[in-house]
C-alpha cells in the first residue's frame, strides 16, 4: 500500500492528543496568568490533563500518544493469521531452541531484538534471518528508564539500535516496540523520521515473570484469534520450577492450538 503525502507528514507529528495537550496547557498558563482568581480551578484542570499524558505513557496499548498497532490489518484477519512476537533476544541458549521449534511448526515469527546483545552475538541474528523470520528493533540497551529519556537521548537510543541491526540483518527494521511497552510522548515523531512504526500487541502471557507454563498459555490463547499479535520472550524467560525457559515449554503447545484452529503463525507485515 503507497502512503499519501499526508499520511507520511502525520507520522512525523505528534499526535492530535499531544497537539491539544500542549495546546491546552499553553491557553491554561496564560488564562492563569490572566485571571488569577480561577487559578485552583485551571491549576486542577492543567493538572488532570499532565495525569492524562503520564498514564496514556504507562499504558503500551493507549492510542493517544499516536499510532499504535495492536492487531493485523483486515487482510491478515481474511488469511487467518496471527503474528508471534519475541521480545529481548538474542539469548545464546533459548533463542536457537525457539528457532528450532518454529522451524519444527513451519512457523514465522518476529524478534524485537536489543541491538547491543545482537552485537554480541551476531550468528544468532544471521540465523534468525536465514530461516525466515524478521528481525525488529527494541532499542540499543532496553534501558528500564528509556520512557524517562528525553529527545535526544530517545532517537540516540533507537537510532543506534537501527544502525546495528541493520547492518546484521541486512535489511531495515520495519517495526519498534518500547521496553515493557511504555514510552514518552515525543517517540512518534522520533519513529516517523526513522521510518519505524510502533507496534505493541493484542496479548502477552507475560513470561517474564510468570514460572508456569500453563497460566502463560492460557494467557495466550484466551479468545485467540485470527489478526492477534502475540507477545513472548526469547530473551527474558523466567524458568519453570525444573529450570527450564516458559517460553520452551509454552511454545510448542501454543503453536499445536494455533494450528488446531486453522490459523497461521506468520512474522510483522503490515501494509
Amino acid at each position: 500500500m503507497i502512503e499519501s503525502p499526508a499520511d507520511h507528514l502525520l507520522r512525523w507529528l505528534p499526535s492530535a492528543f499531544l497537539r491539544y495537550s500542549a495546546g491546552f496547557q499553553l491557553v491554561g498558563g496564560v488564562a492563569a496568568w490572566l485571571a488569577p482568581d480561577g487559578l485552583p480551578f485551571l491549576a486542577g484542570a492543567l493538572a488532570a490533563n499532565h495525569a492524562i499524558v503520564v498514564g496514556a505513557s504507562l499504558w503500551p496499548k493507549s492510542p493517544l500518544l499516536g499510532p499504535n498497532r495492536v492487531r493485523l490489518p483486515e487482510s491478515a484477519v481474511a488469511r487467518g493469521e496471527i503474528a508471534l512476537t519475541f521480545d529481548d533476544g538474542p539469548d545464546p541458549e533459548i533463542t536457537p531452541k525457539v528457532l528450532q521449534v518454529l522451524d519444527a511448526y513451519g512457523a514465522k515469527a518476529s524478534f524485537f531484538c536489543i541491538a547491543a546483545k545482537a552485537a554480541a552475538f551476531p550468528e544468532l541474528i544471521e540465523e534468525i534471518v536465514r530461516r525466515g523470520h524478521s528481525i525488529e528493533n527494541h532499542t540499543y540497551r532496553h534501558a528500564p528508564t528509556f520512557a524517562l529519556n528525553g529527545v535526544r537521548a530517545s532517537r540516540r537510543e533507537i537510532a543506534q539500535a537501527q544502525a546495528v541491526l541493520t547492518e546484521l540483518a541486512g535489511r531495515r527494521p520495519r517495526y519498534f516496540r518500547a521496553p515493557a511497552g511504555m514510552r514518552n510522548p515525543w517517540l512518534q515523531p522520533i519513529l516517523g523520521q526513522l521510518g519505524l512504526e510502533l507496534v505493541s500487541w493484542t496479548r502477552r502471557g507475560f513470561d517474564t515473570v510468570c514460572r508456569e507454563p500453563r497460566k502463560v498459555e492460557r494467557r495466550l490463547l484466551r479468545s485467540l484469534g485470527a489478526g492477534d499479535i502475540l507477545l513472548l520472550h526469547d530473551g527474558s524467560s523466567a524458568r519453570d520450577a525444573v529450570g527450564t525457559p516458559v517460553v520452551l515449554e509454552v511454545l510448542p503447545r501454543l503453536l499445536d492450538a494455533i494450528a488446531q484452529r486453522d490459523l497461521k503463525a506468520v512474522a510483522l507485515k503490515i501494509a
